[in-house]
């Protein structure tokens, strides 16, 4: 009976083990990461506002658009996992995401208001930026169409032997955001 009690508790521990170990993937981090924007996570959100925060020229009711429009574009971002390459200490994690093509439609709202700069003036004739700012929201509402990027992330493994993603470039920052221009 010992010996049966003992068994089962060596394999509970191997099981255990195994399970800590199958979490330290480069993958498995990469899936942790992108699921942190899915599930609006609190260090995301926390991004979010200070990106919101610098740009100063948003109006509080137009900051609140703009966090609840990106709130839904990271829950909307889809994800599928297309190559692992493990070499040594350093990996990379090729992801091809799926997300709204904000880039389009902020290119063609810039392109409409040089068109129609009469349209986001104030009653002086002077350039109203909030004007052009709630121009642009409303058109990034609309959004429908989508766009699909191959992100490599790269990922070393530290001290401990957990691996962590690296600093994401600024492209692919944008790519994640939608708002990256080719």
């Amino acid at each position: 009976m010992k010996k049966i009690i003992y068994f089962l508790t060596g394999l509970l521990l191997i099981g255990l083990v195994g399970c800590g170990d199958m979490e330290n993937t480069p993958t498995k981090q990469v899936e942790a990461f992108l699921s942190q924007y899915q599930t609006l996570d609190s260090k995301v959100l926390e991004d979010l506002d200070t990106v919101i925060a610098d740009q100063g020229s948003l109006t509080d009711e137009q900051s609140d658009e703009y966090r609840e429009l990106m709130k839904k574009h990271y829950q909307d971002l889809k994800y599928e996992i297309k190559d692992e390459v493990i070499d040594g200490d350093n990996a990379t994690v090729s992801v091809e995401i799926e997300v709204n093509d904000y880039s389009k439609i902020l290119q063609d709202a810039e392109n409409y208001r040089q068109e129609h700069e009469e349209e986001f003036q104030d009653e002086n004739g002077e350039y109203d930026e909030s004007k052009f700012i709630a121009y642009r929201l409303n058109a990034m509402k609309e959004a429908n169409e989508k766009v699909k990027y191959t992100l490599d992330f790269t990922l070393t493994k530290d001290a401990d032997g957990k691996w962590v993603l690296d600093n994401l470039t600024t492209a692919d920052e944008q790519k994640i955001n939608g708002t990256y221009t080719h």
